[in-house]
């Protein structure tokens, strides 16, 4: 990583919506590292849709087999004139995806790939900040809400009050969760209720509606203050036909080596990142990766965790605090006398 020195910036993703596989890339120059006046240039860009180059653009631009994408043109689309103002009018700070291509090839195909990343593809940065309120319309001020099924699903992991209702506490329309006590009493929860119950109560609405929607979650730390049954028991829900009937799907990252169990994940689902300290760059490859043959072998019948610890996939160190303790503990007693 150069803080002194424009580097571009990759991303390219593939995903299914409506029976379609679309493969989107981008490479962008957004200038030195926090540079918020630099002026982002596009540097490439390409679309595919089911294995199929439909335009990618870097200097210049070159259009694919229109045909694979036919019936998703717009309707007064011209082959011949979409592509000469295509070309003229590239603009090198400006996505051709949500701009010349949507107006002159195709808006169905944009707000199919726009509507996924708005309401199919959920990222959540920091696990403890996931949250979703209820979609109740007209709440009145202190009217409280019940759900059914995480009233069900919390009580199975425990909770100290009788019941969680959602409660309109302010003019501004925000629905806060509240532990209802025996006595009628309504107490907050962030008071109440232990952090690993809170986490559980603001994770478990976004996987509901995940797995309603057949979305993509991504979650860093996921893990987070949550008991490792309840993490099962939801990973295992992706997995259950029966459940995740629309294809949802979990991405996750975690420190924790309890998920390197090849009764919970298969080999291609097991993710490592391994940085170098030399270069910063981190290398992301799969546990599947080091096939079933050979000395590097992973074969079904071994213990991932075992083995990981004995450094054999590597993205692994060797922390030990004990010498950097040793000294401090040293000082502090030669300070002392």
């Amino acid at each position: 990583l150069s803080l002194d020195k424009p580097q571009p910036v990759e991303f390219e993703i593939k995903f299914i919506t409506g029976g379609i596989v679309y493969q989107y890339g981008i490479q962008i120059d957004l200038g030195t590292f926090l540079d918020s006046n630099y002026n982002r240039k596009i540097l490439s860009e390409t679309l595919l849709i089911n294995e199929k180059m439909i335009f990618k653009r870097d200097s210049s631009l070159k259009i694919g087999d229109i045909n694979v994408i036919s019936d998703m043109l717009i309707a007064a689309f011209d082959k011949n004139a979409s592509e000469n103002m295509a070309q003229n009018n590239l603009n090198d700070e400006e996505l051709f995806l949500t701009g010349l291509f949507k107006s002159l090839y195709s808006s169905q195909i944009v707000n199919s790939i726009t509507e996924w990343f708005k309401n199919k593809c959920k990222v959540f940065l920091r696990a403890n900040l996931m949250t979703i309120e209820p979609h109740i319309e007209k709440a009145e001020k202190n009217q409280a809400f019940m759900d059914k099924t995480l009233n069900q699903a919390i009580k199975l992991f425990g909770i100290h009050g009788n019941n969680i209702a959602y409660v309109k506490s302010n003019d501004n329309n925000e629905m806060s969760p509240y532990s209802i006590l025996s006595n009628g009493k309504a107490i907050p929860v962030e008071i109440f209720e232990s952090c690993g119950t809170e986490r559980f109560l603001n994770i478990f609405p976004i996987i509901i509606e995940t797995l309603q929607t057949g979305a993509t979650l991504i979650v860093d730390e996921f893990d987070a203050s949550l008991h490792p049954m309840a993490l099962m028991s939801i990973v295992g829900a992706f997995h259950n036909d029966e459940i995740n009937k629309k294809g949802a799907q979990l991405i996750f990252n975690t420190h924790n080596p309890i998920f390197l169990n090849k009764n919970i994940f298969r080999r291609d689902e097991i993710k490592f990142v391994d940085r170098d300290d030399n270069t910063g760059i981190s290398n992301h490859y799969s546990l599947s990766d080091f096939g079933t043959s050979g000395p590097n072998a992973v074969r079904n019948t071994e213990d991932y965790m075992k083995n990981y610890f004995i450094n054999r996939y590597g993205s692994i160190r060797n922390i030990d605090f004990s010498d950097i303790l040793e000294e401090r503990m040293e000082s502090v007693t030669n300070e002392e006398s």
